[in-house]
């Protein structure tokens, strides 16, 4: 009976992570600001509809950044990118729509789908959004349908004790009902995880 009682415990705990945690809608108003991109060196293959930026790489769409080490752009016919981000740790940032605060991510590698509104990080990931953050292996969250993911890695040989888990920080909610939930929480950008 404890152990059944406890595995309540722990699944309404994980479901709580995830529903706290799920972004809102991101700025609908980035899709159609111009992108500007900056990078040490670019490559661009027009018949396969590919460009590849390398050496401190800064993608920025309305609210949205991407940064990185290196980054391949690609565009479907119908005008759509999808952009893959490497880096050690390449960053991701953008506002949620009709709020006052920003989803902030870091990861190996990021890859964003513009047609489908969805990131996902692969490799030491952790996203923040205000003071709350999650930390996995792998994190990815659609935009548009607000689902989000988070996955622990598996456990290697020689890895430390906790490697390999998802973890969560959530921050205690406001009393006070009528406050929003980032009441308090300023707008900052950071350059990478604490």
């Amino acid at each position: 009976m404890r152990a059944e009682r406890l595995w309540r415990l722990i699944c309404g705990l994980a479901a709580a992570v995830l529903i706290a945690a799920a972004p809102a809608h991101a700025e609908k108003a980035d899709r159609n600001k111009p992108i500007q991109l900056e990078a040490d060196r670019v490559t661009v293959d027009d018949a396969k509809q590919i460009s590849t930026f390398t050496g401190n790489v800064v993608l920025t769409q309305g609210s949205m950044v991407l940064r990185g080490d290196k980054m391949e752009v690609r565009q479907d016919k119908d005008g759509f990118r999808q952009g893959t981000v490497w880096g050690n740790l390449a960053y991701f940032k953008q506002k949620r729509e009709a709020a006052d605060d920003l989803i902030e991510g870091w990861s190996e590698r990021i890859e964003y789908d513009s047609r489908a509104d969805k990131v996902q990080m692969f490799t030491r990931a952790m996203l923040k959004r205000g003071q709350d953050e999650v930390r996995g292996n792998y994190i990815s969250y659609d935009a548009n349908s607000e689902f989000f993911q988070v996955v622990g890695g598996t456990k290697s040989a020689g890895a430390k004790p906790g490697e390999g888990r998802v973890r969560a920080i959530m921050q205690p909610k406001p009393k006070d009902a009528a406050a929003p939930p980032s009441a308090g929480v300023p707008l900052k950008s950071d350059d990478g995880p604490k």
